[in-house]
């Protein structure tokens, strides 16, 4: 097997994976990603809200092209149990800064079910920030369960099992550069 075919594919948890979306096109969707963030946010220093585990690569990624003056914090929540979401949202971690009328942009490695980023809607919106939003390098239109507004999409997938760039598979896989697929899935993204 040729290297360049065997980056091409993973092993993983008894499970094979093809790749998916290379760490290149993440990479320029994140750059257009943050030329709308410079523009959108200009003047308004925003607290980006990081959601961790998964949407520390694709924050950490995105703050190298933001050229305005930001706040970072970072907020941990649990759902997954392997490659189902368990639909409970357990809040690991906290913020430690105060929101009220502040413009606020939530970064999420990913939305599926769309209940976490529901439950962290709700939990913000109590806060009474001059504005919110949220920002996913991946949705999953066809897999909500709750209507969720992402005001930036990197990549619209289909309701398909993905790991890699910081998203896991039972903590496994996170530092693949490129996202990868469960084989029994191989409908391509579509860039927003």
């Amino acid at each position: 097997m040729s290297s360049q075919l065997s980056s091409q594919k993973k092993f993983l948890n008894q499970k094979n994976f093809s790749l998916y979306i290379s760490s290149q096109e993440i990479l320029d969707k994140i750059q257009s990603l943050a030329s709308l963030i410079n523009h959108d946010y200009a003047d308004k220093k925003p607290v980006l809200l990081v959601i961790l585990n998964g949407a520390f690569r694709f924050s950490a990624d995105l703050v190298r092209y933001i050229d305005i003056d930001v706040e970072i914090q970072f907020l941990r929540l649990a759902s997954y149990k392997g490659t189902e979401s368990t639909g409970e949202i357990k809040k690991i971690l906290g913020l430690t800064t105060h929101l009220a009328d502040r413009h606020v942009l939530i970064l999420e490695d990913i939305v599926d079910t769309g209940l976490t980023a529901h439950q962290i809607w709700q939990d913000l919106q109590a806060q009474k920030p001059a504005s919110l939003a949220l920002m996913t390098l991946l949705l999953k239109p066809d897999a909500l369960s709750i209507p969720v507004e992402c005001a930036y999409v990197g990549f619209s997938i289909p309701n398909q099992f993905v790991v890699g760039y910081g998203l896991d598979f039972d903590q496994q896989g996170r530092e693949w550069n490129d996202i990868y697929v469960a084989e029994e899935a191989s409908q391509p993204p579509k860039g927003e």
